[in-house]
């Protein structure tokens, strides 16, 4: 079984939950960027960006570069390989669940053609 740090889970988890760091995140994998850049589509300060860069940052899902003075940033994504591990068992989970209703459901329908041909 896969070990997981619970608190890197909850950091990428935590920083995942902001839907501009998510987008922030899609445009990095796209490739690398500058933070003004990131910045570009979005309404808010460069100030409100940064912070979103820090959060992420802190969640090792982004990797920040100075050029000169330009911060260049780029997507790590061993964090997301991780936090879509841990889900995968849930899917698993679920998955087997879906299948045992499934054959339940078969098994029901079985025996209901088996009543309906008695009645016959």
């Amino acid at each position: 079984m896969v070990k997981y740090s619970p608190n890197r889970l909850d950091a990428t988890f935590s920083a995942l939950s902001d839907p501009t760091r998510r987008a922030i995140l899609a445009r990095l994998a796209g490739g690398e960027r500058s933070v003004t850049e990131l910045a570009e589509p979005f309404d808010v300060s460069l100030p409100a960006i940064s912070k979103h860069l820090r959060v992420l940052e802190r969640a090792r899902l982004v990797v920040q570069e100075k050029e000169g003075r330009i911060r260049r940033c780029r997507l790590s994504a061993e964090p997301l390989h991780d936090a879509n591990n841990w889900l995968e068992n849930y899917r698993r989970f679920w998955a087997e669940r879906f299948e045992r209703l499934d054959a339940l459901l078969d098994e029901m329908k079985a025996q209901e053609k088996k009543r309906e041909r008695a009645k016959r």
